[in-house]
């Protein structure tokens, strides 16, 4: 979920190249893969097609310095998907990162900023 705050709305997104390498999405994804032990449990309890969820793994794995998920195939005890621990410290500093944000919400500048908008924007000229 992307915090709204009045007319601030945030959404943390860091790219490795062209490609995201983690933003509030991903975050969840790993969150879902941590509480799931699966990939393709994590992408139902988000709503995701089982082609999206494992897309969105495979980018994460391949944006990091070392790999995000880890994945045993089949079913049963010690199978499934695990974050790992370097998933953990990834996860970690994004959520960190993310309350740093909110707390710059509350600073003056964008009080200021936020005072010097209009309600709603005037309409198009035409």
């Amino acid at each position: 979920m992307v915090p709204r705050l009045g007319p601030l709305k945030l959404k943390a997104q860091l790219y490795a190249g062209d490609e995201p390498a983690i933003g509030p999405g991903k975050a969840a994804l790993l969150e879902a893969i941590e509480r799931e032990g699966s990939i393709s449990a994590a992408g139902r309890a988000l709503g995701m097609s089982y082609r999206r969820t494992w897309l969105l793994v495979d980018s994460l794995n391949r944006c990091w310095q070392e790999r995000v998920v880890d994945t045993t195939p089949g079913g049963g005890r010690e199978k499934g998907a695990r974050v790992t621990e370097f998933g953990h410290r990834i996860l970690h500093a994004y959520r960190t990162l993310e309350r740093s944000l909110l707390d710059a919400a509350e600073s003056d500048a964008f009080r200021e900023l936020a005072g010097l908008m209009r309600n709603e924007p005037l309409p198009p000229a035409h």
